[in-house]
């Protein structure tokens, strides 16, 4: 059931975000609840979820949809309506509702699917109606999947025109994807800020820094997240082939897209005794174990605009591996536990492993912030003309929670 909106406590303005809910979970859901729970620290904050985004049996997690994998929970300040199903009747009727109760100054639509193209339109006709400006936050430009699929690719370009014809702001998560927008569509006269990914530490549930063991030992790589053909993983298997014994893989991830290559490769590889397979999606709580059992993260993307996992490992403090594609390097190029690599090259990627091996045996200082993320959706609204009271536009910027603990010795983590 939708939850009431309250009337504002002390006239702050309010903002509704709109994005992912929990039945379908992926990284966007637990974005949308870090942002919401983010921006209720300085505004009144509602989130309207996407909660059925197509018919379960196309998506490719299909087996999953509905079941409580995640740990994570809004702040009991944000009003939540969840949530919107793709059919749209009666939910999108209910959170048009919502929207004109809570009746925010802002009304901000997470960009991610095509799926959910049509009932932002409805979200954005009502607000404008409704006095509401109307900002559009892009993870990328389209997803990779349906890019692929000609019709899916054509309904998204053609439809999504009328809809950022009526945004008052854009917010992208780096230099990258702002140039990649804007030489897609047309956005002359719409402001736009970057918003860089907050930290994903809400897995990271041990932080204080307990002793290990020397980096000499046997280094234990990852590799986190859906596997699909842009990830690179086929070339983190290969890669991995050529590493001395003393190094062993953990893939942990869904296979999406019936990307099955990767699968096949791990089977086939001549160090397949060193490696483990979870091909599936994980809880948060089991997150956290395969991190904390981590010496090193290992990300070979072809291509990115921004990664989930990443930010969990530098939440964690690992040392990552990761292709210098897309957004990636503005995301990581102030993490000292960084080492870049050139994508599609796996003889790149295994002496890129053996170099950064020398950064394991402790915790590295993850420098993202949600508070910077605030900071630059209030700088957007006040670009926007929204009123935004002088309380609201001090803020003190701190980073992920792994600041609080210091940089230690090589054999502490």
């Amino acid at each position: 059931m939708p939850a009431s909106p309250r009337p504002p406590a002390d006239g702050r303005t309010r903002v509704v975000v709109v994005g992912s809910g929990w039945r379908f979970l992926s990284g966007i859901s637990y974005y949308t609840c870090r942002l919401s729970n983010a921006l209720a620290t300085r505004y009144e904050v509602g989130a309207i979820l996407m909660r059925q985004l197509l018919p379960t049996r196309l998506y490719p997690g299909r087996e999953r949809v509905g079941q409580r994998l995640n740990a994570l929970s809004y702040d009991p300040p944000v009003h939540v309506f969840d949530g919107i199903d793709w059919w749209g009747v009666p939910s999108l009727v209910r959170a048009v509702r919502f929207l004109r109760a809570f009746r925010p100054d802002v009304l901000v639509l997470q960009w991610w699917t095509g799926t959910v193209l049509h009932s932002y339109l409805v979200l954005c006709f009502a607000a404008r109606l409704l006095g509401i400006r109307v900002v559009v936050e892009f993870h990328e430009v389209q997803d990779t999947g349906e890019a692929q699929h000609r019709w899916a690719a054509l309904y998204c370009r053609t439809l999504i025109k009328p809809l950022l014809r009526r945004t008052d702001g854009v917010i992208v998560h780096s230099a990258f994807d702002r140039a990649a927008l804007r030489s897609t569509y047309d956005l002359a006269g719409v402001p736009d800020e970057i918003a860089l990914h907050g930290p994903f530490d809400h897995h990271d549930h041990n932080p204080v820094p307990t002793a290990r063991r020397a980096s000499g030992d046997h280094v234990r790589l990852l590799f986190f997240g859906t596997i699909r053909p842009y990830k690179g993983l086929e070339d983190l298997v290969e890669a991995f082939a050529q590493l001395p014994e003393r190094y062993t893989l953990t893939v942990v991830g869904e296979t999406w897209e019936g990307w099955t290559l990767p699968a096949e490769l791990i089977a086939e590889s001549p160090a397949a005794g060193r490696i483990t397979f979870v091909n599936r999606y994980v809880t948060d709580a089991e997150v956290d174990e395969f991190f904390h059992a981590a010496d090193m993260v290992v990300l070979p993307y072809r291509r990115s605009s921004a990664s989930g996992p990443l930010h969990i490992a530098m939440s964690h403090g690992l040392p990552v591996v990761v292709t210098a594609v897309g957004g990636l390097v503005e995301a990581a190029s102030d993490y000292s536990g960084a080492t870049f690599v050139t994508a599609g090259s796996p003889r790149a990627l295994a002496d890129a492993i053996v170099s950064a091996t020398a950064n394991a045996g402790r915790r590295h200082t993850d420098p993202s912030s949600w508070e910077k993320s605030v900071a630059a959706f209030t700088r957007l609204f006040a670009r926007m003309g929204v009123p935004i009271a002088q309380k609201d536009q001090e803020t003190e910027i701190t980073a992920s929670s792994n600041q609080t603990v210091p940089v230690l010795a090589p054999d502490l983590r």
